[in-house]
Parts: C-alpha cells; structure tokens; sequence
C-alpha cells in the first residue's frame, strides 16, 4: 500500500466538477445541488459574461438558441436558455457554505464575480479559488481579489521552466495553488509544491484508484464528476466525513 504522504490542508477539498456532473446535466442548479448532497466539500464551473454583465456558469461559453450556437458573450441573460445559471443564481439556491471552484474564462468576469460574492457573504471569500490558465493574469489582479486564493490552472508539459522555479515564481508572486491533471502529479512533485508554500489541486479524479492515489500522495484538492465515489474514497483515505474545514 502507498504510503500517506501529508497534505498542506488537514482536510482536503472535495470539489464537484462542474456540479455532479456524472449525475445530473453538468452546470446546472440541479447538478450543483446534488453535488453538495453527495457530500461534496466545493463546487467548480467556469464563468463567463453576457454582453449586458451577468456572470454566467457554463463550460464551453456557448449557447444554442435559436437552432443555432452562439457565443454567451454576444447575449442578453433574458436570451440564454433557463437551464444555464448565473452566479448568483447558484448563490441564492445553494447559499454559501462550500468552497467554490471558478475558472475565469471570461476576463470581464473577474471584478463581477468578487463583487458578488462579496454582497452575498463576504466570509465567502475564504473559500473562493480563482483559476486561470496563466498565472500572469492572476498577479496582474491581485489587488482586485483580495480575500480569495489564486490557483495557477496549467499542465506539466507546459511549465517550461520547470517545476521548481515555477513553485517559486508562484510562491513570490502571491500565488496559492497549482492546479493539474492528476496525471501530472507524484508524491514528488506535490512534496516540491509544499515547500514553496503552493497547495497542490489534481482534477479529472474519475475513478477509486486514482482518487485514492491523489489523497495519498497529499494532494490538497480533488475535482470529479462522480462526486459518490469521490466522497467514499475520502472517508476511507482521510478518515472523516468531508468537511469545509482545511
């Protein structure tokens, strides 16, 4: 059996990629709901603007309508179909008491989502993630998300100058996490994270096996679609119910 290695956080998070997608359709009220009532710690979606400045939560940041697809970007929210939620949406139906995972796809978003969450719970804010695929964005608005936690969304193959220097841009720069495949992590590579002081995030956890490699290896946060097994792994890798606490 692989040994435990520590992870940053006591408890890590358990997110719900894209709300419980595996069980219900993905970024939708209903799927965000029963990802929380599988146990799920966090919930993660992407956000995007529409041309008149709702913050939408979608993946791909297109719509049907009208029988054909258009850009979220080059619609009103009255235009959208209902299925699709704003953040606040999200906020209204399932509170505030969870982490919440958000990939900015959209940079008008970024300003529109602090603000919200602020008004909603500004306690919030500790369980807010930003993610964005270059963590130069990320520093560039540092000052405007003061109170939330900045993740660097990249790959291994893509941190060119490799991981320790990329730890230690990321610690220098105000960075907390690094988000990646969980094929791109080791025991290793999570352990050099650490002592940069970055927390170590792995997404795409579908299946025992690699959830259960992920926790061990100390990882700080796992993203899955199938939030039941997820949940199942956790208690028996960590030893208690998930739990917001970190």
């Amino acid at each position: 059996m692989q040994q435990k290695l520590p992870s940053q956080f006591a408890y890590p998070i358990a997110f719900a990629h894209r709300g419980a997608r595996a069980h219900a359709s993905e970024n939708t009220l209903e799927a965000f709901r029963l990802g929380l009532r599988l146990g799920a710690t966090g919930l993660e979606s992407d956000v995007w603007c529409t041309q008149d400045g709702e913050v939408i939560l979608d993946h791909d940041g297109v719509a049907k309508v009208g029988g054909r697809k258009r850009s979220i970007g080059e619609l009103t929210r009255t235009q959208l179909p209902s299925h699709i939620p704003s953040l606040d949406d999200l906020l209204e139906t399932c509170g505030t008491q969870y982490h919440l995972s958000l990939d900015i796809k959209d940079p008008n978003s970024l300003a529109k989502v602090m603000a919200i969450v602020r008004s909603r719970d500004e306690a919030m804010l500790e369980r807010l993630w930003i993610c964005h695929p270059h963590y130069e964005f990320l520093v560039a608005n540092r000052k405007d998300t003061e109170g939330a936690h900045l993740v660097d969304s990249t790959r291994l193959a893509k941190i060119k100058e490799g991981p320790e220097r990329r730890a230690a841009t990321l610690a220098n720069s105000g960075i907390d996490v690094c988000n990646m495949h969980h094929t791109d992590w080791n025991g290793g590579t999570v352990a050099l994270f650490h002592r940069f002081g970055i927390a170590a995030f792995s997404w795409d956890l579908q299946f025992e096996p690699a959830l259960q490699t992920a926790l061990r290896m100390g990882v700080d946060a796992v993203y899955s679609d199938w939030v039941d097994r997820m949940v199942d792994v956790y208690r028996q890798e960590i030893g208690v119910e998930p739990t917001t606490a970190i």
